[in-house]
């Protein structure tokens, strides 16, 4: 079943939070060292995490008095679902112009 709206997808769609997906690839980091690397404010970046929290791809869990981003490495399983809708189309597809061009070559 395709979901219309993936709350993933909306998180993927900028590519400040790609960017930070790639960074938590690495290491746990709090928001601090997230906003180290960006030139915008902490609050921006703020907001980042919290969409990227909202569709599921960071958790976040407070230690002291810092909040430490984590990928979830999960949160992509609904995004690679509809992806694979398109890829099993293309499969089919490609196998159907195959069969086309052998039975030309015939």
């Amino acid at each position: 079943m395709i979901q219309q709206d993936l709350p993933a997808f909306r998180a993927l769609a900028d590519p400040t939070r790609r960017a930070i997906l790639v960074m938590l690839r690495d290491q746990d980091l709090s928001v601090a060292q997230v906003s180290q690397q960006f030139d915008m404010t902490r609050a921006a970046v703020k907001k980042h995490l919290t969409v990227l929290s909202d569709g599921g791809l960071i958790s976040t869990q407070k230690r002291g008095r810092e909040r430490i981003n984590t990928l979830n490495p999960l949160g992509l399983a609904p995004v690679l679902d509809w992806l694979s809708f398109f890829d099993a189309f293309w499969d089919d597809r490609l196998a159907s112009l195959k069969s086309a061009i052998e039975k030309d070559n015939r």
